[in-house]
């Protein structure tokens, strides 16, 4: 671990087993520990939230325990506003827009390793440690830090950090880096956790009643309008409940009968109109990324050959990325993959190690 002449060390924890484990490997190992917890929600909706989500009012009971019996301190920390401010508000921005956001990344970005860790320098501490599976490295000759994939290649948790800078990658730990869930669950129940058997936290943890469009609707009193459903020629098939409702590469709930399964191939937000075709259809090999971070290398020179994943659950596949402007990159598969869809992450590899990654701006055929 980088830094190591000071002990201090701030402990992300979230009230999960992930989040526990890493803060009790820290205080074994000597670190001198604070735990910490930001919540997320404003006061009036404290007792809504959804008893899995992370920071939840029962996630915040559950790592406050585990630090009582770690026997370190812990702080709750209000961060609504920015997390309202960083995270939910891009959230709708970007649905409104007709384009599927991320809003996991930015968390990191944002609230982990941004306000947290400015938190944690309050505090003297020069480190922050989350649970997330993943490793930090450092590349000596070019003097850079390096993401790498965890262990448990079933997490892929390096996908939602591409986003951090060299100043946050350089002062973040990752203790279960070198183990799989299963093995951290072991552990966990080994070590007295109380967490050690607690379900993992859903994806999108503000939305507590998982429909999307319906939670726009609440927070923000936006009308979302009807409109037509067409196909790639512009032929009109059927009625859309509003562009919030559809996202790329979706095939249920479209309500179009036709001779082979429909898929959302693309949304034209400015005719108010969801686009669908077959699985042939939302098949692309290229694409342009934007909003670039790089981070085993400084910036893109000539065509890059790396792995690229286009949202969590993907596949790794081939690709070659180039550049396309200020900002931007083209990115061009082997092979065609299956719904790139604008909005989303797209990060790069080579073998372990995240290269960087970006925005995906739009999609080329």
């Amino acid at each position: 671990m980088p830094f190591k002449k000071n002990k201090k060390i701030v402990a992300a924890m979230s009230g999960g087993v992930d989040s526990s484990l890493a803060a009790a490997l820290l205080k074994r190992d000597g670190w001198d520990v604070i735990g910490m917890t930001f919540k997320m929600w404003p006061k009036e909706e404290c007792g809504a939230s959804f008893g899995r989500a992370c920071c939840s009012l029962e996630a915040i009971t559950r790592a406050r325990a585990v630090a009582e019996d770690l026997k370190i301190p812990y702080y709750v920390l209000d961060f609504h506003d920015d997390f309202k401010k960083e995270v939910i508000d891009y959230f709708i921005s970007e649905y409104l827009k007709g384009v599927t956001p991320n809003p996991c990344v930015i968390c990191n970005n944002k609230i982990k390793f941004g306000a947290l860790m400015e938190k944690a320098k309050e505090l003297g501490a020069s480190l922050v440690a989350t649970g997330h599976y993943a490793k930090v490295g450092l590349d000596k000759k070019r003097n850079r830090f390096l993401l790498k994939e965890g262990r448990d290649k079933s997490k892929g948790q390096s996908y939602f950090l591409f986003g951090l800078s060299q100043a946050q990658l350089g002062h973040a730990v990752f203790p279960l880096g070198d183990m799989t869930k299963s093995r951290a669950r072991i552990l966990a129940k080994r070590m007295r956790l109380k967490t050690f058997n607690t379900v993992s936290s859903q994806d999108i943890c503000f939305i507590q009643d998982l429909d999307y469009a319906e939670y726009i609707k609440k927070k923000t009193g936006v009308e979302i309008k009807e409109g037509e459903i067409v196909d790639e020629s512009g032929r009109v098939l059927g009625r859309h409940k509003g562009i919030p409702y559809y996202t790329i590469g979706q095939r249920r709930g479209l309500g179009v009968a036709y001779k082979e399964p429909l898929y959302v191939t693309a949304i034209d937000i400015e005719k108010n109109r969801v686009i669908v075709g077959t699985k042939r259809d939302i098949a692309k090999k290229r694409l342009i990324a934007h909003h670039l971070n790089w981070i085993s290398i400084e910036n893109l020179g000539k065509p890059l050959r790396v792995m690229a994943k286009i949202r969590y659950n993907h596949k790794r596949a081939f690709a070659t990325v180039t550049r396309a402007g200020i900002d931007e990159a083209r990115v061009e598969f082997d092979s065609p993959q299956e719904s790139p869809a604008p909005g989303q992450a797209i990060v790069f590899y080579d073998r372990d190690v995240v290269v960087g990654g970006g925005w995906i701006k739009e999609i080329q055929n």
